[in-house]
């Protein structure tokens, strides 16, 4: 880490609590790679006093933000500008700060995009089977609608009125028709059968329940490209299943990394130092 002095660049997390987070590990490497003036803290910010220490950021002149749960909608209500995207969303997870102007802006949805374009599973004019109605499903589906328009969207969850919801909002965004459905095989599996990308957005495969999966194996087939957010294990059992009828996969990793990414270039204005970065999430999994 280069020398901290008065002229130091500070970017923060703001959370609660923060003490398990690998975003200071991750930016300060990243600042480091390439001998940026930069330091990343984490704070510990009491729910209800986002507005007070967005307030401390102007007036201390920090660079920016990452923004974690429980803190994702009052820093949104707090900063001076939101970005279309994340006000589409509903709620941001990182502020850029330009000469105390707040920008807040939500980078998950743009590192799951950023992720399957790099795996060489482009949305755009696909069709998009969306598994989940929760925040990380809405922030796909809302950054996908608004930058790269699938043909398609249908979003699978198990409460109708929670979908439906969901449906209507993203909707509301652009022209890509969305639908909704079950997660019963009476409704599900035809929208399997339909799509070119699934996204998997639930807990279902995750650590401990590794044996679990909302999409039986013979369902899926070589044409289908299938992320799962889920990243422990890496290769949850969605994943090895769709590899074995040899389909592309994409880990969730690719989401957390492309999410840092983001925000380290909305920063400081250059191309993440993306090997660097991968390889402290790594090392720490």
């Amino acid at each position: 880490m280069p020398e901290i002095t008065p002229d130091t660049i500070v970017c923060a997390l703001f959370g609660h609590p923060v003490g398990h987070s690998m975003s200071p590990a991750i930016h300060n490497a990243a600042f480091d790679a390439l001998g940026l003036p930069y330091v990343y803290v984490a704070h510990d910010v009491t729910p209800g006093q986002v507005g007070e220490a967005l307030r401390g950021v102007r007036a201390m002149g920090y660079r920016g933000l990452s923004v974690t749960i429980p803190h994702k909608v009052e820093a949104m209500e707090n900063v001076d500008v939101v970005d279309p995207t994340a006000q589409g969303i509903g709620c941001i997870n990182t502020v850029v700060n330009n000469d105390g102007v707040l920008t807040g802006f939500n980078s998950d949805g743009r590192g799951a995009l950023n992720a399957l374009i790099d795996a060489d599973a482009d949305p755009q004019d696909k069709n998009v089977l969306i598994l989940s109605s929760g925040g990380a499903a809405r922030a796909i589906a809302v950054t996908l609608v608004r930058e790269n328009p699938p043909q398609r969207i249908a979003i699978a969850g198990k409460t109708d009125s929670r979908v439906q919801s969901l449906v209507a909002d993203v909707q509301s965004q652009g022209g890509t028709p969305i639908v909704g459905c079950g997660l019963n095989a009476e409704a599900l599996k035809p929208e399997v059968d339909a799509a070119d990308i699934i996204i998997h957005c639930s807990p279902v495969g995750m650590h401990p329940n590794e044996d679990a999966t909302l999409i039986p194996a013979a369902w899926l087939r070589r044409d289908l490209a299938v992320f799962d957010a889920v990243y422990n294990p890496r290769r949850t059992k969605l994943l090895a299943d769709t590899m074995a009828a040899g389909g592309r996969t994409i880990e969730g990793l690719e989401m957390f990394l492309g999410q840092a990414y983001v925000q380290f270039e909305l920063w400081t204005g250059k191309p993440a130092p993306r090997d660097v970065m991968r390889r402290v999430v790594e090392s720490r999994l």
